[in-house]
């Protein structure tokens, strides 16, 4: 693995998927400013000119490290300005692939151990080559913070990235999630997309059904190491499995690498998310998640949660809405194309069956929220303090992942008292389901609009001075979100 510092490579744009509509390092006409809408809060751009960035992790006050998808280069900037490049990986950011995800460790203080999720080149070079990568080329590494450099320490876990499945062909780079969190167990925490397999943890017991037998040309539909997608995991700080996960004594039942990869996965059934957070108050994680074209969620999301992809997205009183729109709009393939969504259930009552059928223990339970139709939503956080003022302590906000100069919407989300649901004053909203009109249409999210106008949001965090930091990757900024 080649691991360079301070080599400065040329970007490349980024694709436009299908869930998330990620856009090229600029709009193609001038940005409108962003606004929130709440007279109490203001915005303004805390960093700019800035090429793809993606994901954010305070070192201090004004002293953050910023993640640039497409150049892989790691970037610290202080007081507004990029001070250094503190590391360089050669990433494939082909579709949604890139570097992705950062988390400092509890602990960094004393360690220095930085963790980066990344999809790493075959060639050794930037490449926005579909095939340029390895089976495995999505990883998690740590590396230590070392006078002012990363210095690449170990590997904690690899995935699936190569996508060309045997049966139809077609090269793919998306659904790779990348979000990695530490929790207030010490635990590290790793949201992994589907890549397109259909498997087991995609609630496909037997594989997609179609030939050949097996998930693809490279094993399954068991969670084999190339099949350990569309999960939640939950590990060690060095990459180990903490032996209280919801499927550890499961897995200790089963051989080699399947039973080995059950016992990381904290959650399954997953399709895609691009936001995790935990809620500062409870503990809770929170996780967003994209559906293809219907469907996106917002979930609390409970050890051994099955989330019920790809059988199911939204409430599963709504399945048979979300079979009849999956199979009339659009590309009418789920996006992928081994499991057309003509297979899916027809009641309620089918699809919980189907589910179940997976690993034991697991448990299915209806998303906190829903759109019936894809906004969609992008990166999420809470807000840790009242560093915004009281009345906005411990509320989510989520941001919007569509283009444009008038795209980027920004909605705030406040929790009950249980902090287990949210607390939803629209009476519209009493089923948890925005019923809006079309795809990007805010029909019944007025209530929760809380800002628009901030382009593609990646990342959403509570800084150490309490203000809210919002990165957006097509405008190249990130902005600072305080009181007035």
């Amino acid at each position: 693995m080649r691991m360079r510092t301070r080599w400065v490579a040329r970007g490349c744009a980024l694709s436009v998927a299908a869930t998330l509509a990620l856009a090229p390092a600029a709009d193609a006409q001038a940005p409108t400013d962003p606004e929130v809408l709440d007279p109490a809060l203001a915005v303004s751009a805390a960093v700019s000119e800035l090429n793809q960035p993606i994901s954010i992790a305070f070192l201090g006050k004004d002293d953050m490290l910023v993640l640039e998808k497409a150049s892989g280069q790691v970037k610290r900037v202080v007081r507004g300005q990029v001070r250094d490049v503190v590391l360089d990986l050669a990433v494939n950011s082909a579709s949604e692939r890139g570097l992705l995800g950062i988390a400092l460790h509890p602990k960094f203080r004393r360690n220095g151990w930085v963790y980066l999720f990344w999809s790493q080149s075959a060639s050794g070079v930037d490449s926005t080559d579909l095939a340029d990568v390895r089976l495995m080329a999505n990883r998690v590494d740590r590396f230590e913070w070392d006078d002012g450099q990363l210095e690449f320490d170990r590997n904690i876990i690899t995935f699936r990235a190569f996508q060309n499945d045997a049966t139809n062909g077609v090269l793919r780079g998306n659904h790779n999630g990348g979000v990695i969190r530490f929790g207030p167990d010490g635990k590290l925490y790793a949201i992994v997309g589907d890549t397109g397999r259909r498997g087991q943890t995609q609630n496909l017991a037997t594989g997609p059904f179609t030939p050949p037998a097996d998930d693809d040309q490279f094993g399954g539909p068991e969670p084999d190491d190339a099949h350990l997608t569309g999960v939640i995991l939950r590990l060690n700080d060095d990459g180990t499995t903490p032996t209280d996960n919801p499927f550890y004594d499961y897995g200790a039942t089963l051989d080699g690498e399947v039973g080995a990869n059950i016992q990381k996965i904290f959650a399954y059934g997953i399709r895609n998310g691009f936001g995790m957070d935990f809620d500062p108050a409870s503990g809770d994680l929170w996780e967003q998640e994209n559906g293809d074209d219907t469907f996106d969620e917002i979930n609390r999301v409970e050890r051994g949660m099955n989330g019920g992809w790809v059988q199911l997205a939204g409430p599963i009183d709504r399945v048979a809405q979300f079979r009849e729109m999956e199979s009339t709009f659009g590309g009418r393939s789920l996006q992928q194309l081994r499991w057309p969504p003509t297979n899916i259930a027809e009641t309620p009552e089918e699809a919980r069956d189907r589910i179940q059928r997976t690993m034991p223990m697991a448990h299915f339970s209806d998303p906190e929220f829903s759109w019936k139709w894809a906004v969609p939503p992008g990166g999420i956080g809470f807000v840790d303090g009242d560093g915004l003022g009281e009345d906005f302590a411990g509320d989510l906000f989520v941001g919007g992942a569509t283009q444009g100069t008038l795209g980027g919407h920004l909605f705030r989300f406040k929790l009950d008292k249980h902090r287990r649901n949210f607390a939803l004053d629209d009476p519209r909203l009493a089923d948890r389901v925005a019923d809006n009109n079309a795809k990007a249409d805010m029909t019944e999210s007025e209530s929760l609009l809380a800002g628009r106008s901030f382009g593609v949001l990646t990342d959403i965090q509570t800084g150490p001075d309490g203000h809210l930091y919002a990165v957006s990757t097509n405008r190249g900024i990130i902005y600072e979100i305080f009181p007035r």
